[in-house]
């Protein structure tokens, strides 16, 4: 007579994923395979994430990839290995995108806000100062600005509201009349012709206005057509509505002249 092995048909009546273990004649044991819960009749995949998410951090997710394995991914605004995840801050790197003059404020994950600091105007991603300052910031007008500082010009750097209209710097550099401004002392005169005083003129309100006095006192003549706003019949508005704390920016291709 010889013992019965009763793993060698059917696996013994195992599942498939279990181990067959012959124990006395005619008898055996079912194992689970290992990644595997059950009886060893019934042999169950296991899911390492549905206990402590796996091992993962709680700001991770975790995702099986076979029986008993799986890996762990940071959620998004977290960064690491999975099994630990820290916080990404958004205002941590170049401000969160706002504005050098803005105040970025984390939220919620992923997200932040800009709000535009103390003196300052804007969205949050764009924040602009009084246009005293704003001048020197924009190369098309930042000779502007080196014109009034030479000569003390302050006039603009008050409450306001002013409205400038302000030849481009290379109007400015080009124009051989400036040199003979300077030297017969009449520039901060032609500069004075480019300064509204007591409004802030966006382009739009100047499309019904015929006529606005300058802070030199002389007036400027204002026509629309063919969707241009130009100034004394000469000098077209061609970069508009920079808008300061204390008043707004135009900047024109001619210089005016009183």
């Amino acid at each position: 007579c010889s013992a019965i092995d009763a793993c060698e048909t059917s696996n013994g009546g195992c599942s498939a994923k279990a181990e067959c273990r012959r124990t006395t004649p005619g008898n055996r044991v079912c194992i689970c395979n290992a990644g595997y819960t059950g009886d060893g009749i019934v042999c169950i995949e296991i899911n390492p994430c549905l206990e402590s998410n796996g091992g993962c951090d709680r700001n991770a997710e975790c995702t099986q990839t076979g029986p008993n394995q799986a890996v762990c991914n940071c959620l998004k605004g977290y960064s690491g290995d999975g099994k630990k995840c820290t916080y990404i801050s958004q205002c941590s790197q170049n401000n969160g995108g706002c504005s050098e003059f803005a105040i970025c404020n984390d939220t919620e994950l992923t997200e932040r806000t800009c709000t535009c600091k103390h003196n300052y105007i804007g969205d949050g991603f764009k924040c602009r100062g009084n246009i005293f300052q704003e001048l020197l910031r924009d190369s098309n007008t930042s000779r502007f600005y080196f014109h009034l500082e030479a000569l003390s010009i302050r006039d603009i750097a008050g409450p306001g509201p002013f409205t400038l209209f302000v030849p481009r710097t290379d109007v400015l550099n080009s124009d051989p009349r400036v040199k003979d401004w300077m030297a017969k002392g009449v520039m901060a005169q032609v500069l004075r012709y480019h300064m509204v005083g007591c409004a802030n003129l966006l382009y739009n309100d100047m499309t019904t206005i015929t006529n606005i006095t300058s802070l030199h006192g002389d007036q400027i003549h204002i026509s629309y057509s063919q969707n241009s706003l130009v100034l004394n019949n000469k000098a077209e508005i061609i970069l508009r509505d920079a808008v300061g704390t204390n008043g707004v920016i135009h900047v024109i291709n001619q210089i005016l002249v009183p």
